[in-house]
Formats: C-alpha cells, sequence, structure tokens
C-alpha cells in the first residue's frame, strides 16, 4: 500500500514551492498531518477498499456515531445528502458510512486532494479548489449525479468556523442545489453535532484579523481529527426536498441553498433525543 509523503504531496501540486521549503518546514508539516499515524492506517488496513476501509479507520481511531432519521428515505430514492461540516474531514467518513450502510453505495464530493487516500478515493467526486477543475473531474462530478448513486456534500466546501460567538458554516454553494435539479435527485438536510478546538477557530479568526487570506488554519484539521479519538458524535437527518420544489415560486438556486441550510440547522433541536 502507498503511503503518505508531504514532500511529494507538495511537490505534486507546486514543485517550486517544495524546493523552496527548508527542511525543518517539510519536518513540522509532516508532525502536524500526522504523517506517521496516517501511514499506519494505510499500512495496516491497506487490504481494505472503499468504505471497508472507512470502518477499520473509524474503528481504530475508536470514533463512533449514533444517526437518526435515515428510516424515513426510500431505499431506492435518488439522494443528495447536505450536510454542516463541523469537522472538515471525520464528519464526511462517519456520514459516508451511515450513508453506505443504508443504501449499499456512496459517493462523497471532496477537494481534490483528498484523492491522494487511494483506499478511500473510489468513493470520492474530486472537486479542484485550488485551480480549475479539469475536464475530466467536471465528467466525473457530472456522471456521479446522473447515477443512481447516494450522494453527500458539504455545500461550505470548508469546516464550520466561530463566528460571533457561534460555530456555523461559511456560506453555502448553490452548485448541489443546480445538479440536483438537473439530475432528478431530491435533496436531503443533514445536521452533524460537533466541532473543533478552540485553537482551530482562534487561529482562524486571528488570520482574518492580520488580512491573510490563506487558509492557515487547514493545516491543523489532520490534527484536529485525530483529537476526536474516543469519541461518538450525533447526526440527523432530515426530511426530504423533492427536487421539483427546489426552485419553487421563483426561488432562486442562492435562495434554495438558504432553506436547505436552514433546514439542517433546525435539525439541532432533535440532538439528544434518541429514536
Amino acid at each position: 500500500m502507498e503511503t503518505i509523503d508531504v514532500y511529494k504531496v507538495i511537490e505534486g501540486k507546486n514543485p517550486k514551492l517544495a524546493r523552496r521549503l527548508p527542511r525543518w518546514v517539510i519536518d513540522y508539516l509532516r508532525r502536524t498531518i500526522h504523517e506517521r499515524e496516517v501511514n499506519e492506517i494505510l499500512t495496516r488496513f491497506g487490504d481494505l477498499e472503499g468504505i471497508a476501509f472507512v470502518r477499520a479507520a473509524l474503528q481504530y481511531m475508536r470514533v463512533g456515531y449514533h444517526a437518526v432519521g435515515m428510516e424515513r428515505l426510500d431505499p431506492k430514492g435518488r439522494y443528495v445528502f447536505a450536510s454542516n461540516h463541523p469537522f472538515g474531514g471525520l464528519d464526511g467518513l462517519m456520514l459516508a458510512d451511515e450513508v453506505c450502510t443504508y443504501f449499499g453505495d456512496v459517493r462523497v464530493v471532496v477537494n481534490d486532494l483528498l484523492m491522494h487516500l487511494e483506499p478511500i478515493k473510489s468513493l470520492f467526486v474530486p472537486v479542484n479548489k485550488h485551480g480549475r477543475q479539469q475536464e475530466r473531474s467536471v465528467e466525473a462530478f457530472n456522471e456521479a449525479f446522473a447515477s443512481d448513486v447516494p450522494i453527500v456534500t458539504f455545500p461550505a466546501g470548508l469546516c464550520s468556523r466561530r463566528q460571533k460567538g457561534e460555530v456555523r458554516d461559511l456560506a453555502w454553494k448553490p452548485n448541489f442545489i443546480k445538479k440536483a435539479v438537473a439530475y432528478g435527485r431530491d435533496v436531503v438536510p443533514v445536521y452533524f453535532d460537533g466541532r473543533l478546538s478552540n485553537f482551530f477557530y482562534r487561529l482562524s479568526n486571528f488570520r482574518k484579523a492580520l488580512g491573510v487570506r490563506v487558509n492557515i488554519e487547514m493545516l491543523y484539521l489532520v490534527d484536529e481529527m485525530f483529537r476526536q479519538g474516543g469519541s461518538d458524535f450525533e447526526i440527523v437527518i432530515g426530511e426530504p426536498i423533492p427536487c421539483d420544489r427546489l426552485l419553487a415560486r421563483g426561488r432562486t438556486p442562492l435562495q434554495a441553498t438558504q432553506m436547505v441550510r436552514e433546514r439542517a440547522y433546525a435539525l439541532r433541536e432533535a440532538v439528544g433525543r434518541r429514536a
């Protein structure tokens, strides 16, 4: 099983930057993203693929979850699950596991950098957030929506931030609404209960206060993921919104996006109420 090498990942994205970075920076990045621990998981469970690998990794990290509301969905329905994004990765693994358990398959819309995770890249629909999407990436995206496989998406694109004292997603992007309408998929709002450390949110706000546009705090997402080890989380699945109602009454894709977001956050009232 091929393992993760921070230097090679940077070199693949930006060769000039990789050559200019001092050795101590590379070593710091290796520690920050837990390169050793990630590679241990890849090595230990390298013979597994797809959702089997996801389940083994969650068990290895002692991460559990409880989902409510999935039973209200048609097992043969074509859905897009639109969720808030508290963790920026771990939530995607858990939601993928839950959806796959119920439907038998799943695809998750992700940053294309995650395609370096060989055992689970078959579950991913990559989106390039650091440059123009290549033609093949766009084709794969459309093919996924045209299929019958359920799709999980996090419309904010980035994990939640603390804003005005409250941890909430950044603005949701409307592309999932446009695709759901175009390919006849109902949209299911999802609320994932969780949050990252105060360090992460403080770093994010400090970076913004300095006017730095680069999301420096994203370097710590893997570290934040490993901090969740031994925890249990709750996922609340909402009522599906029929695709033909998303843009009803002259509603724009942006307005429909806001509607789905509001319904997702309204689901947190159900957190703690076990079915």
